[in-house]
Order: C-alpha cells, then structure tokens, then sequence
C-alpha cells in the first residue's frame, strides 16, 4: 500500500477493536514486522481484514478498465474513509477522490487529496465556511459539488454576501430520476439552473453528473435501457450548455456517472460528442474491497456483458470465533452488527479454521448466518449431518460480507493479511 502524508504520526494499538490488549502500539511497519497471524489466534476476534492480493487485484483491474476506455477514476472515498486506501489508489493513477460531504473531504485534504468531488449538495452555511476554509488553508486544491437547484444557488448566494466570501466555487450539475435520489428531474429545469448558474458570482460550472446505482436490477435489458436514457439526457444538457457558453472552463468539460453496480454501461456512455473536450470521471468506491455478496452479484452481469472469466474479488472478510453451541443445528459467533454489515444481505460463512493455525478450509454448504445480534450472529446447521460438518467451540469461522460500506464504519482500524494469513499492513478509518 501507499504512504499517506501523515503515517509517521500513524501507530495503531490496543485503543483499537481487534488489537490484542497488552501489546504496545506500532507503526505501519513495525505492524507489518510483527509475525502476526489472525489463524494463530495473535488477534482477539472478531476482526474485519482486508486481503491484501485481492486488494491488488481489483485496485489495478479498475485502473486497466478506465485506462482503456480513455477514463479517468474518482473513486468514493467514503466507502472505506480510509486515508491509506485512498493513497493505495492515487499511485494507481486515480485522477482525485469523491466524498460525500465537506466533513469527508476535510478528512482528504488532511491526507494529501488535491482533487476531489463532493457528490452531494452543499447547502449549509456552516459546510459552506468549511469548505471555503480548505481552499483558504491549501492552495492548489481543486473541489467541485453538486448543484441541483435555482434555490440552492441562491442559499449560496446569501450565504457568500453575508460571510463576505469573494472566491468562486466549481459545481457540476446534478441530473435526476423521478422517484429517486437528488438532481434536476427535467432537462429543461436543468438548462435553467445551467443558466442561472452561469450568472451566479460565486459559482462556476465545471460539467454535468448523475448517479445511476438506483437504476440496477441485474437484468441486461432493464440495465442498460435505464443508462441509456439517463446519459443520453446528460450528453443533450451538456451539448445545449456548450452552445450557451455556459460551461466556466475554456478547455475540458467534467461529465461523471459511476457506482458500483452497472459502471460498465455508463462507461460506454461517458465521452460522448458534445463540442468540447470531455473528461469522463467514473466515481466506483466499492470496487476496491468487492464483496460476496450484492456487488459479486452485479458483477457477474458485468462479467456477462464484457465477456470476462474474472472480475473483481473479495477481499473484505470478517473473522469470528465460535463461542457456543446451545442446541443441535445452532452455534454462536462471536460477531454481530457492530461488526459486520447487515443492511442489505447477512454475512455469508466461507472459510473455517481450527483457530491454533491451521490451514483454513471451505465451511460445509449447510451452513449459514440467519440473524445477528448486537454481538452475536445466529450460525445454523444441519444437526443431521456427520459431526465433522458441525461447527466446533473455539473455531474460527471467516464470514464474507455485503456492502463493504457498512461494515468499513463499524472498524477504526483493519489488517491487511498475505494469502497465509499474515498481517503485512493496515489502514486506519477515519469516521
């Protein structure tokens, strides 16, 4: 992984979950020399790592597809608010990062981010003197947010009059779905906030942007007419803003789109002819941990479309320790919802170990997690089956996740373990 501006103030220690009491507080490299190993039980469980050839795997097979399409990477950072995995992706040749809000962007610019996208509306005065203070403190830092409305850019407006801000802020105009998230719902209702933006004295256009992931369903189909109609509406407000001379910059145009789902049919969507230079930013932030689950889903549709055997891998996984066995048919894990994610599927059981170091071997395809407490999740078995396939006390059982978002802000700190299942690095969170 890379370094980030400020890891020699970084240690990690047993102010942590998942860092085991007694042991002193390290740096990235001392962690990294340790000999640690999650399987021999180094670590109090439950424990949330990342794998780390999984990592690399997906971190420079979404590098190649951008760079082969001509496009360039602004990935979410709020989905692991990690300022090492950020690095990890800017030496990869991310051209900046997304958050989601001025406090998360803070959180980069602290970390060494240049080049960033709020992909939300920023309306507050409080979060407004926010982000004018970055700029103020870092000179050369690029930011762009979203508009979406004439009145957000008169709460602007007012705002700047009355705080006495005299700088100019670049916004990218939010295209909308009825029914659905933030964004101007008709083309007409966005050429006139492209206008009234234009004439705004604290505003500058820099492009037009949309988010597509509510538009996903893993049907061909279904997907790929929902994109289409959505970045057509983007290529015809960007052309008409064009003609108007609307657009502040003189040389490239910013036209971004891009979850985690069906970011391949927006990126044949993303540099379309509108009469100036495009740049095509995709905004993926769950690529680079991937899942087992939701995303895995949609990313064999991907795999489908591009006529790929390989996509992206899991590598976010969740340790816990069998703790009981009540009952026939049931065990407990040490693991619940301040663990691991459960807002869109429960954790998947893939892997189990004997928890002294033993190699890990698949879990039998009976198992699985139907519930989670606070700090417990509900294994069920099948009792019938040979003892060999019941799962034993003190066992490590590793679950696979869904949404790496919600379990990311659950951990301050996450190992990175070698495919032995060594820690050789670690990222810190910053929620």
């Amino acid at each position: 992984m890379g370094s980030s501006h400020t890891d020699a103030e970084v240690f990690f220690g047993p102010w942590l979950k998942g860092w085991p009491i007694g042991q002193p507080p390290l740096t990235r490299e001392q962690l990294g020399r340790a000999g640690w190993n999650v399987l021999r039980g180094n670590l109090p469980l439950p424990l949330a790592v990342l794998r780390q050839p999984a990592l690399r795997h997906n971190l420079y097979w979404m590098r190649d597809f951008c760079a082969q399409r001509g496009l360039s990477l602004a990935p979410h950072g709020k989905t692991t608010m990690s300022p090492e995995l950020w690095q990890m992706q800017l030496d990869a040749g991310a051209w900046g990062i997304t958050f989601a809000t001025v406090f998360q962007a803070s959180v980069g610019v602290r970390h060494g981010v240049r080049r960033l996208i709020i992909a939300n509306q920023v309306i507050q005065p409080a979060e407004l003197s926010a982000l004018a203070l970055l700029h103020a403190r870092q000179p050369g830092l690029r930011s762009m947010f979203l508009v979406d409305s004439v009145g957000q850019v008169e709460r602007i407006e007012a705002w700047a009059a009355g705080s006495g801000f005299s700088g100019v802020f670049e916004v990218l105009l939010e295209l909308g779905m009825p029914g659905q998230r933030t964004g101007c719902r008709t083309d007409e209702d966005a050429l006139r906030l492209a206008a009234r933006i234009h004439a705004s004295p604290v505003l500058a256009l820099a492009g037009v942007e949309c988010y597509e992931g509510t538009s996903a369903f893993c049907d061909h189909d279904r997907d790929r007419a929902a994109v289409g109609v959505l970045m057509d509406r983007v290529a015809v407000v960007a052309r008409e803003a064009v003609t108007a001379g609307w657009f502040a910059s003189e040389d490239e145009i910013i036209l971004s789109a891009g979850g985690s789902a069906i970011f391949d049919l927006v990126a044949e969507r993303l540099l379309p002819a509108i009469g100036r230079p495009v740049r095509g930013v995709l905004r993926s932030g769950c690529y680079l941990t991937h899942d087992h689950q939701r995303y895995a889903r949609f990313l064999c549709c991907v795999g489908e479309r591009l006529q790929l055997r390989e996509t992206l891998k899991p590598a976010l996984e969740v340790l816990a320790c069998v703790q009981s066995q009540p009952e026939p048919g049931l065990a407990l894990l040490s693991m619940g919802k301040r663990d691991v994610s459960s807002d869109m599927d429960l954790p998947q059981p893939v892997w189990r170990a004997n928890g002294a170091g033993g190699l890990p071997r698949a879990v039998p395809d009976h198992w699985r997690i139907d519930a989670l407490n606070d700090q417990h999740a509900y294994l069920r078995f099948d009792a019938g089956a040979p003892a060999t396939e019941w799962p034993q006390l003190g066992e490590t059982v590793t679950s696979g996740i869904s949404h790496p978002c919600t379990t990311f802000d659950k951990w301050r700190w996450m190992p990175v373990v070698d495919d032995d299942w060594r820690v050789v690095d670690a990222a810190h969170t910053w929620f």
